[in-house]
């Protein structure tokens, strides 16, 4: 995928650099090319988390500052800004800085339910013109410290690119007991919903 603006305006952007919402995409057989926003996720969620607002509120202000700064560059085409926020008893959780902190994390998550809070939307010329959300609910089981190490030796860097220190589409599925909703939104896109938004504005065909 191309990751660097030019004169021929895609169609389709996707504002991430997400292997895995691309592989949705790609899979889903949607034309686009990533590119990635530079925006400063952390001072976004300090402003929402001090002000107490509703994760659902932040997480949709994350995915549409990702559109926006990429809809800058590109005012022409869709751009499809996305994010996520586990939450777990009240605690936001951001992705592991190493290994270490990876392993910590998932022995906070071990045995409890948490909610990956899914925000996208597509963006054009600075307007936003759909948006959706979709909350799913994973509840980890209670594995061993002896999995948890062969976990994270098997997985390696791979598991900091989750904000759950997990690729369900991988391993990382050996760590649940339940999971309940929008199996798309967990690895980071309401896909379903997108692709209908894409119908009604015939990027794809019906």
């Amino acid at each position: 995928m191309a990751s660097t603006p030019d004169t021929a305006l895609p169609q389709l952007i996707l504002a991430s650099a997400s292997t895995a919402r691309a592989m949705l995409l790609r899979q889903a057989g949607i034309d686009f090319i990533a590119v990635p926003a530079d925006i400063d996720e952390a001072a976004i969620k300090r402003t929402y988390l001090t002000g107490e607002s509703d994760v659902t509120a932040c997480a949709h202000a994350l995915a549409e500052a990702k559109a926006k700064a990429i809809a800058a560059l590109y005012p022409d085409a869709l751009v499809v800004g996305a994010d996520q926020i586990l939450v777990a008893d009240g605690k936001w959780f951001d992705k592991p800085r190493d290994l270490s902190e990876a392993a910590e994390q998932l022995r906070c998550l071990r045995g409890r339910e948490h909610r990956l809070v899914t925000a996208c939307c597509v963006c054009q010329a600075g307007t936003v013109l759909w948006r959706a959300l979709s909350s799913p609910i994973l509840t980890m089981r209670q594995f061993g410290e002896a999995f948890l190490a062969r976990y994270i030796a098997a997985e390696g860097d791979a598991v900091l690119g989750s904000v759950g220190a997990y690729r369900l589409e991988g391993r990382g599925v050996q760590l649940f007991a339940r999971i309940e909703g929008d199996h798309f939104a967990i690895l980071g896109l309401p896909l379903l919903e997108l692709l209908g938004f894409l119908r009604e504005r015939h990027v794809m065909g019906d």
